[in-house]
């Protein structure tokens, strides 16, 4: 399937460390910040994950969009609920193909998305596809795990880890 030529940057968050999400939104205010669009999609943080209202107040600069619909984490889930979840997930992922192919965005942040790949909802061939339709717009992913079937679809990656973790006494 060929788009044509990808001139946007695609940047990683992973890591076990706190921060990755934040790192990503941090991305999106200084985009904003220079004008630009962004366009935020959230996966496996349950439908808690979409009512920020603080984010909401950033539109039409930042756009939020979560496709779940149930509050539980995607772990703790019946296998019915699952199947359901993951139907949601996919319209996701067709949405951000949409997104690029328009051109909506200068941004686009696929948050959490390296999970899905990780669980076997998104192959990686798929993340890819949607990668090479791209065009000038950069994209964003985060997640915990990195493969390097993953690394090498990247231009910058970034670890992040939490080197200490102390509760004060």
């Amino acid at each position: 399937m060929g788009c044509g030529m990808a001139k946007g940057l695609v940047y990683i968050y992973a890591g076990d460390g706190r921060g990755k999400s934040p790192a990503a939104l941090g991305r999106a205010l200084q985009a904003a910040m220079e004008g630009k669009n962004v366009v935020i999609i959230q996966f496996l943080k349950g439908s808690s994950a979409g009512n920020s209202d603080f984010l909401r107040r950033m539109e039409p600069e930042i756009k939020l969009f979560v496709f779940e619909k149930s509050d539980e984490s995607y772990n703790e889930l019946s296998e019915k609920k699952k199947q359901e979840e993951i139907a949601n997930i996919r319209n996701g992922m067709n949405f951000a193909r949409k997104v690029l192919a328009t051109r909506e965005c200068d941004l686009l942040i696929l948050d959490e998305v390296l999970k899905l790949t990780e669980i076997g909802i998104v192959p990686v061939e798929g993340l890819k596809e949607l990668l090479e339709c791209r065009g000038d717009t950069d994209i964003i992913l985060t997640g915990v795990r990195l493969s390097d079937e993953i690394c090498i679809l990247a231009d910058e990656v970034s670890k992040i880890e939490t080197v200490k973790f102390r509760v004060w006494e």
